[in-house]
């Protein structure tokens, strides 16, 4: 049962991805810490306090997510096991961003493609933190290819990971755990800052998405040097570069697609006017071009589709 339900939950992600104007889990859980967050700001304003609000708002949100998504599961295959399965792989392609990062890439893509460089940046800014408004076309393919190489990891790898691995426990499930890293996901991009407001709130959770990502950054690192066919090339400059990056995860992952497809990520970036110096990940060896972006999108497709076909085996055995 697992591995149909990890089997659909893949193909609907691949087919269809988040059709627009439908409620997404993501939403639910923004809306809950957005909520949570103002309270805590307008009425807690001890630092020391701040930090407890920010662990009940970390590991309340991530295992609420989790055992509310166990109960409604476990409540649709009560009341009838197809609509178990079908709730279960819909929730659990939710989970997956593969659609929606190639469905963002070519949505710039095409502007460029047609010549208009202020719909592209225009576009870009949907995507993207940086200041756009400015951006060459190179600077614009950068942006992209380091935004689907980034999110690659908590958007695609990372809750197949967990979900993998709440396949291989019954009492569990693929979709709690997904669901829960999912939303550490959502609560550091909405809180884990070191500017205020956040930088006390959002500690907890800042932290925490960067522990439960570790583990599927690197297994994602090491299955990209494989499929690469030049394995000992992406270590090494994963190895030199990557542990400049100020983040623990996005430099290893954005690092390890660059030294794959031979092009330098990094550099000078703006944000609100302020230009923030990234390090520079990988050899130039070549430009980024459409053509390079698309083969990182199918890096991707290739390295989920391996892992899936390793947990199939695993769960058939």
């Amino acid at each position: 049962m697992s591995n149909l339900i990890l089997g659909i939950a893949a193909y609907l992600d691949y087919l269809i991805g988040d059709p627009w104007g439908w409620l997404h889990p993501v939403q639910v859980m923004g809306w809950a810490i957005d909520k949570y967050t103002k309270i805590a700001i307008a009425h807690i304003t001890q630092p020391y306090w701040r930090r407890w609000a920010g662990v009940l708002l970390c590991w309340g949100t991530i295992l609420g997510t989790g055992g509310i998504s166990w109960l409604i599961i476990y409540a649709c295959r009560w009341l009838h096991p197809a609509l178990g399965i079908a709730i279960e792989a819909i929730a659990l392609a939710s989970c997956f961003a593969g659609r929606s990062l190639r469905r963002a890439a070519e949505d710039v893509l095409a502007a460029t493609a047609a010549g208009d460089l202020d719909l592209a940046r225009s576009k870009l800014k949907l995507y993207v933190g940086r200041d756009t408004e400015q951006l060459t076309i190179p600077a614009i393919y950068r942006a992209i290819l380091e935004t689907v190489t980034e999110n690659a990891i908590d958007g695609v790898m990372a809750p197949l990971f967990y979900a993998i691995v709440g396949s291989f426990i019954p009492i569990v499930g693929a979709v709690p755990l997904a669901m829960a890293y999912k939303a550490a996901s959502t609560l550091d991009s909405m809180v884990g800052y070191r500017r205020e407001p956040y930088a006390d709130l959002g500690w907890c959770s800042a932290k925490s998405e960067d522990i439960l990502t570790w583990l599927p950054c690197r297994l994602s690192v090491l299955t990209l040097s494989a499929i690469s066919g030049k394995p000992l090339t992406v270590w090494r400059l994963c190895w030199r570069d990557a542990r400049s990056d100020p983040s623990p995860n996005s430099g290893w992952s954005e690092c390890a697609y660059a030294a794959a497809l031979g092009v330098q990520v990094g550099g000078d970036n703006y944000y609100q006017g302020k230009v923030r110096a990234k390090p520079l990940l990988g050899d130039d060896l070549q430009p980024i071009t459409p053509v390079i972006i698309d083969r990182a999108l199918n890096l991707t497709r290739a390295s989920s589709l391996l892992w899936l076909g390793l947990a199939t085996i695993g769960l058939k055995s």
